[in-house]
């Protein structure tokens, strides 16, 4: 790739637009779902499918996407996944029936999951020192404006279609996003090296078992709703993980043994930033991502909100955070540890906010108080999340960029899905099982699960406390 200042944060900037296309589309759907339910009369299994299936796909090919792009061109795979994501975009938005927009949603995150290291992978192969830490401060904001603003874009979307069909815009939208991306990277990314076929080393058998790992893993999660019907045999799946992960191990080790690159090289493990780094992410995104799936829900079933003033309550979230997210990335590099475990202690505030609304204030006040409690949040998560990448990576090979930053990303993704999973079944079991009208057990519902958000957000302080103490700035490797 270019050198030129210019050329490498206009490459950026495209990186940027495909995160944030792909993410935004994780938190779009789930303000739809009441939309598409009404449409399709689906079943419990088949819209929490709609969700699940495409953050399963996109978990499933991060890591050996990210493995791919460090051996061949990066461009080629942007190209590859932003062609898959607008066609997948275009069967979803005709769909005639749920089984056909499962199927399309698993397609989607299929090339999200091609897409997604290679942006990381580009900041690592491309940013040094500082400025990669101002690189990651805006990929950070990316990630929060496409988490936060995805509902208020699908609330404004299904206004403006209808009640029956609007859900069909927020597919509809990804097509001329997505072609635009499309002519951007043909024509502004560079070929990208010249590759030997014969050099390129996937390791087969240890992709598809740690896939069957990932995949074990993730479905007892995906698949929990809170709803009576969540099959309780779906929990026996961790069994088979924990083989296939012993299996996986044991292969990556044999096969580097052998001279080859296995799929994850076991060594990142033992570079102590990249561990409490990766740690730090999967409980920050445990967390908090949920927030925004448990905030749709209570909103419309406590105090009635529409979709569209859902979404408008949550943007404050984006907008702080791409503001901490852009400003703390500048910072990194002076602070290190302490800008992430502050952003924490920040988050936290806004959790506290939230409950209070919650539990003592009026209907007409809680929408209000909501907003600016997210704003708070937003702004520690922006304080948490680009700070903590730079430094998770700062000891990381740039050939190995793309890995690791896939890796991060599969954590984030399990993070958000274990972190959903609980929550939801929290809210829904203290619904089911509570006396009072549903305006009222909403409320109750979701003080209980903020509170266990608001658990795992201390476990995280405690995690970023330690890795203070070992290592105060932790940025010599910026």
């Amino acid at each position: 790739m270019s050198n030129s200042v210019t050329n490498k944060w206009t490459i950026f900037w495209v990186g940027v637009a495909v995160i944030a296309l792909t993410i935004m589309d994780i938190s779009k759907v789930n303000v739809a779902l009441p939309s598409i339910e009404h449409a399709f009369e689906t079943t419990p299994t088949q819209l929490q499918f709609i969700v699940s299936g495409y953050i399963l796909t996109f978990g499933l090919m991060l890591v050996p996407m990210g493995r791919l792009g460090d051996q061949i061109s990066r461009k080629n795979l942007y190209l590859i996944g932003i062609t898959i994501f607008t066609l997948a975009s275009v069967i979803a938005a005709l769909a005639a029936d749920a089984n056909t927009l499962m199927i399309a949603r698993m397609v989607q995150g299929v090339a999200a999951g091609i897409q997604a290291p290679q942006v990381i992978g580009t900041i690592q192969e491309v940013f040094q020192g500082r400025e990669r830490g101002k690189a990651f401060g805006y990929f950070g904001a990316a990630i929060g404006i496409g988490t936060a603003i995805g509902p208020t874009l699908a609330g404004v979307l299904i206004q403006v279609g209808g009640a029956h069909d609007g859900w069909r815009n927020i597919f509809w939208v990804n097509v001329p996003l997505g072609i635009a991306v499309f002519i951007l990277i043909w024509v502004l990314f560079p070929s990208g090296k010249k590759v030997d076929a014969n050099k390129v080393d996937l390791d087969p058998f240890g992709t598809v078992i740690f896939g069957i790992a990932v995949l074990c893993l993730l479905w007892p999660f995906l698949f929990t709703t809170g709803d009576a019907s969540d099959d309780p045999n779906r929990w026996w799946v961790l069994a088979p993980f924990v083989v296939t992960m012993v299996i996986f191990i044991f292969w990556e080790r044999y096969y580097a043994s052998r001279g080859h690159d296995p799929l994850i090289p076991l060594h990142l493990f033992k570079i102590k930033s990249f561990t409490s780094g990766i740690t730090i992410a999967g409980i920050y995104f445990t967390s908090v991502i949920p927030l925004f799936v448990l905030s749709s829900v209570y909103l419309q079933l406590g105090p009635g909100l529409t979709p569209l003033m859902v979404g408008l309550v949550s943007i404050s979230f984006a907008v702080s955070n791409s503001i901490s997210s852009a400003v703390a990335g500048n910072f990194v590099h002076k602070y290190g540890n302490l800008l992430v475990l502050a952003g924490m202690i920040v988050v936290l505030f806004g959790f506290v906010g939230m409950i209070l609304a919650a539990e003592y204030l009026s209907n007409e006040l809680i929408p209000w108080v909501f907003s600016a409690a997210m704003f708070v949040s937003g702004f520690g998560g922006g304080m948490v999340v680009s700070p903590n990448q730079t430094l998770t990576l700062s000891e990381i090979r740039v050939v190995e960029g793309g890995l690791a930053g896939a890796v991060g990303q599969l954590i984030q993704r399990i993070g958000s899905a274990v972190g959903a999973a609980i929550v939801l079944a929290v809210f829904y079991a203290s619904i089911n099982t509570s006396e009072a009208s549903i305006e009222i057990a909403s409320g109750e519902a979701f003080t209980h699960s903020m509170l266990v958000m608001s658990g795992l957000l201390l476990a995280g302080l405690v995690v970023c406390i330690i890795e203070w103490r070992r290592s105060p700035s932790a940025t010599d490797g910026l």
